[in-house]
């Protein structure tokens, strides 16, 4: 089986500069969707102190993801990217999902 979400060479980059810089340890970070936004749905990208036994647990490129369970079936066969622009930066998902999206990329609907 393939992977829920595949990340880039980029996100996997800042994964790990952002886990790195936190001072504590943790698991690796959580991908889900919380209800906001103009469209329905927003990304969440969280650290991971406690492993919930029912998150989707993905290794790629020397990074642990977990994705929540209830999120799952709206990120399957995302893609996880990070950009780094003169005016912006973060983490940019890929979704084939997604039905639409709002103009300022925060949020997204199935």
């Amino acid at each position: 089986m393939d992977s829920v979400i595949t990340i880039t060479d980029a996100a996997a980059d800042r994964i790990r500069a952002i886990m790195d810089s936190r001072g504590t340890s943790c698991h690796g970070v959580r991908l889900g969707t919380s209800t906001k936004g103009c469209n329905g749905l927003s990304y969440t990208v969280n650290y991971v102190d406690e492993i919930d036994p029912t998150d989707e647990r993905i290794e790629d490129k020397g990074v642990t993801l977990y994705v929540d369970a209830m999120s799952l079936i709206y990120l399957i066969g995302s893609e996880m990217d990070y950009k780094q622009e003169k005016f912006q930066s973060g983490f940019i998902f890929t979704n084939p999902n997604a039905t639409g999206s709002c103009g300022c990329g925060e949020s997204f609907s199935v």
